[in-house]
C-alpha cells in the first residue's frame, strides 16, 4: 500500500474526515452524546469503555480504511501521480 501521506496530511479536510472516522464511531458505539462530554474524565472514560468493545474498533477500523482508500484508484495505492505531488492538488475549475 502506497500512500503520499506527507501530502494527505497538509489537506485539512482529510485531517477532519480522519478524526470523524475515529472519535464518531467511539461516541456512537457507546451511546453516548456530545452532550454527555462535559468533563475530560467523561471523554476519557467513553473512549476507555469504547475500545474494549470490538464493534466500535472494528468501526473505526473501516471507517479509517474508507478515510484512507481513494476510489478513483484500482487497489489502495496511490496513483502514481498522486504519488509524485509534494502540495496539494488544486480543484479543477470548468470554463464557461
Amino acid at each position: 500500500m502506497q500512500i503520499n501521506w506527507k501530502v494527505r496530511f497538509k489537506n485539512p479536510v482529510f485531517i477532519a474526515q480522519l478524526a470523524c472516522a475515529v472519535v464518531m464511531p467511539l461516541i456512537v458505539g457507546m451511546g453516548a452524546e456530545w452532550a454527555d462530554m462535559t468533563t475530560w474524565a467523561a471523554l476519557g472514560s467513553t473512549i476507555a469503555a469504547a475500545l474494549g468493545n470490538p464493534v466500535v474498533v472494528v468501526s473505526m477500523l473501516t471507517s479509517v480504511w474508507a478515510c484512507i482508500t481513494d476510489p478513483t484508484t484500482s487497489g489502495i495505492s496511490d496513483s502514481k501521480s498522486a504519488l509524485e505531488r509534494t502540495e496539494l492538488k488544486g480543484n479543477y475549475k470548468k470554463e464557461a
